[in-house]
């Protein structure tokens, strides 16, 4: 479960990204977040994420208020929360299987239990005969698959999506979501942000639309 209870952000120089904004996401929801560049969708992200903290008011995630919970125990609230990024953040120095291994090295977990699991997720996104290429061989659209495969290596409850179809065209967009549709249907709470509100309609979900940080109709 997601909550926001008033939740404004603002940067230094007094940039606000979010003014008061209170909702609700609950365990199991496929939402979408909707808006122009710079409405607030990559901020709201990443405070769900415990990247950013608020200025004012509470982000509590999987009964955490993230407000107030320790930098030391952030990477354990961050084990349950899959993130995919607008700019991929690939690791060209290392194969595609290497990359989706990252997650599960950095919290130590058994090397033959992790290439286990880092295999079952390429081959959820269709890449499992590419794992010994390096990443700058595939195409745009595998490599969006490859980020999703590494932000649910580790069996994520929420999983996290900046823009994640932006740079695609629709066959490529239209694979994408229905990896993330076939998350949702095993309970991963979902939260994608997007500007195509014609895919979105697509899939009938929830969408929560923003504009200069604070919600519209």
């Amino acid at each position: 479960m997601i909550q926001f209870n008033q939740v404004s952000k603002r940067y230094p120089g007094g940039f606000e990204a979010l003014k008061n904004l209170s909702f609700q996401i609950d365990a199991g929801e496929l939402v979408f977040l909707a808006g122009h560049s710079g409405a607030g969708k990559s901020t709201l992200l990443k405070l769900i994420a415990g990247i950013d903290r608020p200025t004012a008011g509470s982000v509590v995630v999987n009964g955490q208020n993230l407000a107030s919970i320790s930098r030391g125990a952030l990477p354990f609230l961050r084990r349950h929360i899959g993130l995919i990024f607008q700019d991929h953040k690939i690791l060209f120095d290392r194969t595609v299987f290497d990359n989706v291994m990252l997650p599960l090295d950095i919290v130590g977990y058994d090397r033959r239990e992790a290439a286990r699991r880092a295999r079952a997720a390429l081959d959820k996104v269709g890449l499992l005969g590419r794992e010994k290429l390096n990443p700058i061989s595939l195409s745009g659209g595998e490599q969006q698959r490859l980020c999703i495969a590494r932000a649910v290596v580790h069996r994520p409850s929420i999983l996290l999506a900046d823009e994640p179809t932006g740079n695609l065209d629709r066959a490529y967009a239209l694979d994408i979501m229905e990896l993330f549709k076939s998350f949702h249907q095993v309970g991963v709470t979902i939260v994608i942000s997007a500007h195509d509100e014609s895919l979105m309609a697509d899939y009938g979900r929830r969408i929560l639309r923003l504009n200069k940080g604070q919600f519209t109709q």
